[in-house]
This record gives C-alpha cells, structure tokens and sequence, in this order.
C-alpha cells in the first residue's frame, strides 16, 4: 500500500502575493481566505495578496499567513468531498 505525505511550507516562506492564484481561480481557496479573514477580524486576504511585506513578516501575521494558504492549496489537490468521504487524494 503507497500512502502519500504532504510537506507545507513554514515560517519564512510567506511572501506578498501568495495564495492569490489560488483564491482567483477556485472557489475552495477563496472560502479558506474568507473564513480566516472572518476569523481574525481583519482582512489576512489583503495583507496576503498585497499587503506590506514587514507587516506579513509579523510572527502574529506569518502563522495564519502561511496556514491559510497551505490550506487553500490542500483543499486544490484533495476536494472537500474527499475529507468527508474519506476518499484518497491525487
């Protein structure tokens, strides 16, 4: 039996910009980045897409920065259907 891993990236990996192609072309990823701009109080999509660097580069900032979009591009390789279900991924 293969099994599959998924590595995401850690702190010092964000850069402004990330996430956008992903929440620009599927609705799955636009969903992550409104849910944690939902849950911070403030709009991480902005400071993601074309915030300050210094400002994302903030511990408080870096760790949903970098969550949310791992999450957006985890939810583009293996569909919401698949956590429900239980179905494997790529």
């Amino acid at each position: 039996m293969s099994k599959t891993a998924y590595i995401f990236p850690g702190q010092g990996s964000q850069t402004v910009g990330m996430g956008k192609d992903l929440f620009d072309n599927f609705a799955a990823a636009r969903e992550v980045f409104e849910a944690a701009d939902d849950a911070l109080g403030f709009s991480l999509s902005d400071m993601c897409f074309a915030g300050d660097e210094a400002d994302l580069q903030l511990t408080a900032n870096t760790q949903p920065a970098i969550l949310t979009a791992s999450v957006a591009a985890y939810l583009r390789l293996v569909p919401k259907e698949c956590l429900r279900n239980g179905c494997r991924g790529p």
